[in-house]
């Protein structure tokens, strides 16, 4: 049976690679043929390779205000071509109004969202695909007397063993009227697309999840958290996707004293994990920027550069291109710092002060319930 015409298979299936997903999505409906073979799980993985080589994008979330003066949220997709960007049509019902709505991670072109209070939903942008996920398999109620449980960090990531991803939970139990500023007791547990269920671990939280603004980063097959540990000295909690255990990793010796008055950002660039230094209030910000060099060592973290002082920046959003920032106007603009030539260039991007989330994000035709194979090396010889 011939593809198209005299197409070598070959051929037609890099064309088919080169495809944006709303492309594909069209293409199954041409025949029966084409919808298998683009449904091919190994046909996905490769789809996603490409993606993951040639078309890596930011996904921004922010609010805007409707013109009954209500916000609602919006995803868009910040492009590497001149940096342009596309609203995304997704259904965000169960979330749409919701102000707290936190963008938890990204794994192989499926989100995780959630306001720490109602539902944990899996979506794909590209193929609108969306799903929530079944109730938690903790109590909601602790066996302790005058305990509180309150969700206290959730993380999505990429299970390199099993092939698929995760999220983690993380249930904290504070006492009524405590004046500790630290939970009784926490719980753990974690859902897998590969069994569609919860499971609680047997293992021990070394150190208590706190909030800071664009903190929260996958990295190295692990989600990292903003923490306090027992004896309240500032480190980064890191939860390992593959074997489910935690991790402590120290902040820079220079940071041991926690400083209200100054905020810290994680984000990943170049390959390594990047801590952002920054004042919290200010008219002039400067930016610090310290990188650790080797994974989990303290002494590795390095200095690497000062930003700024800039002016009418709040904070930054994403690393973008290995040489640029995207940050936060003070204004509710977006706009982006370039590292090589320091020039900031605003961009044509607005949305409510201090609603912007992003994500590292790549288009792909992974499905949110599950199911998708994955393949060893580039293996391209597959039934057709």
């Amino acid at each position: 049976m011939e593809v198209i015409g005299d197409l070598p298979r070959e051929l037609f299936l890099e064309i088919l690679l080169r495809l944006p997903v709303e492309s594909l999505m069209r293409c199954k409906c041409v025949c029966k043929y084409w919808y298998a073979l683009i449904s091919n799980p190994k046909f996905i993985e490769l789809h996603l390779k490409y993606n993951c080589n040639n078309n890596v994008c930011v996904l921004l979330k922010r609010c805007l205000l409707t013109c009954l003066g209500e916000r609602e949220n919006m995803l868009s997709l910040v492009c590497s071509s001149g940096f342009s960007f596309i609203n995304l049509d997704v259904d965000l019902s169960l979330y749409k109004k919701e102000p707290c709505l936190q963008l938890l991670g990204h794994c192989d072109g499926i989100i995780c969202l959630s306001n720490y209070r109602d539902d944990i939903v899996l979506c794909n942008p590209a193929t609108r695909e969306s799903m929530v996920l079944p109730e938690s398999c903790l109590p909601c109620y602790s066996s302790i007397s005058n305990l509180i449980p309150q969700t206290s960090a959730l993380g999505f990531g990429y299970d390199a063993r099993t092939h698929h991803c995760k999220v983690v939970r993380i249930v904290s139990y504070w006492e009524e009227r405590s004046g500790s500023g630290l939970p009784h007791h926490s719980r753990v547990e974690v859902y897998s697309l590969a069994t569609g269920s919860w499971k609680e671990l047997n293992v021990k939280v070394p150190a208590h999840v706190w909030y800071s603004p664009c903190f929260e980063t996958y990295f190295n097959g692990a989600f990292h958290w903003y923490a306090i540990d027992d004896n309240r000295n500032e480190v980064i909690l890191s939860f390992h996707m593959g074997n489910e255990e935690f991790q402590v990793i120290p902040m820079p010796s220079a940071l041991s004293l926690y400083d209200y008055a100054m905020c810290r950002s994680l984000f990943v660039w170049n390959g390594r994990i990047a801590l952002v230094i920054y004042p919290r209030k200010a008219i002039e910000k400067s930016f610090q920027i310290y990188v650790m060099k080797e994974y989990g060592v303290r002494e590795s973290w390095t200095k690497i550069l000062t930003i700024g002082p800039l002016t009418k920046v709040e904070m930054p959003l994403a690393f973008w291109k290995n040489d640029e920032i995207l940050m936060e106007g003070s204004d509710g603009l977006v706009v982006s710092y370039n590292l090589k030539t320091q020039e900031l260039k605003d961009l044509p991007i607005y949305g409510v002060p201090k609603s912007f989330a992003t994500l590292v994000y790549i288009n792909s035709l992974v499905s949110v319930k599950g199911g998708n194979r994955m393949l060893d090396g580039d293996n391209r010889d597959f039934d057709w």
